[in-house]
């Protein structure tokens, strides 16, 4: 299969990786803004925050992670508007084209579809009151739009923002160890009642359908990125249910390594290359250091 590669350019203003930062792909029109609030006047002096687009605020209310999606022919007086009316949001995304070429059905294209996919995807609360309609563009315009948005959707995970970025896997296609090339790793505890099936593929690490899981969180809660907010997160959109006192997966979960797979598992952080195992005995570390040494 032939990969399409892409080339991510990102230029971080202030210099700093917290501050704000510019991100555009080769060959694609669009141009994204991304900034904390704190740097906010600094942001919507700049001249693409006048440009038509869509933008994206990020924060919390009620310590739940939320978002809100619009769009406007001219962010920044929008976004003045939002600074003084919505106070949970700190972090801002502009969406715009570097040629200011989006008009107003265009971008109303956009923003119904981002609010579609956050709904569907389900990963965070919507601040949105309704769901917006699709504005009526020519099927080449709204063809455009989609592969617009492609990109976009591309571009925002690699910037940090996850949460259009659908992590449930097919059910269909991790179903046995006959029907998968791809290697299989379980971890299981019987002291705890906990037992979990994995398949790598693709960099994925895809917990299968009814692994179980602890009940709770028992692990470390001070760190900002710590994985008992994912661990909230999985409950809370359905990927882990209760069930017999345990939580069991609803769905196949890609995960983006062994370490943040096994720490959901026990409720706690894990060492992933340890904790998983072969049908052979050999850990995840230890496949890999084979695989390594193949080359």
């Amino acid at each position: 299969m032939k990969i399409n590669g892409r080339s991510l350019e990102l230029y971080f203003v202030d210099g700093k990786p917290d501050g704000m930062l510019t991100a555009e792909v080769f060959n694609w029109t669009g141009h994204i803004l991304m900034t904390p609030r704190t740097q906010l006047k600094a942001a919507l002096q700049r001249q693409e925050a006048s440009y038509t687009g869509v933008y994206i605020l990020l924060g919390e209310i009620d310590s739940l992670p939320t978002l809100y999606i619009g769009e406007a022919e001219d962010i920044s007086e929008r976004i003045r508007n939002h600074d003084s009316k919505k106070d949970w949001w700190d972090t801002a995304i502009f969406v715009t084209s570097s040629a200011n070429n989006l008009h107003k059905a265009h971008v109303k294209y956009l923003e119904a579809r981002l609010v579609e996919t956050a709904r569907q995807i389900g990963r965070i609360k919507l601040d949105n009151g309704n769901s917006p309609q699709r504005s009526s563009l020519p099927e080449a315009a709204a063809t455009n739009m989609e592969a617009f948005l492609d990109y976009l959707l591309m571009v925002l995970p690699a910037i940090r923002v996850d949460v259009f970025l659908d992590k449930t896997r097919s059910e269909e296609k991790y179903l046995s160890r006959e029907e998968v090339s791809a290697p299989i790793f379980t971890t299981v505890s019987k002291k705890l009642g906990l037992s979990a099936t994995a398949s790598l593929e693709n960099g994925d690490f895809i917990v299968q359908k009814g692994s179980i899981a602890r009940d709770k969180w028992i692990g470390d809660i001070s760190a900002k990125s710590s994985y008992s907010k994912l661990f909230k997160e999985l409950i809370e959109t359905g990927i882990l249910i209760e069930i017999n006192g345990k939580n069991q997966f609803a769905t196949n979960y890609s995960f983006s390594s062994t370490s943040a797979a096994g720490a959901i598992i026990y409720g706690r952080s894990t060492n992933g290359p340890q904790t998983w195992k072969l049908e052979d005995g050999r850990t995840y570390q230890q496949w890999e250091d084979d695989q390594l040494s193949q080359d």
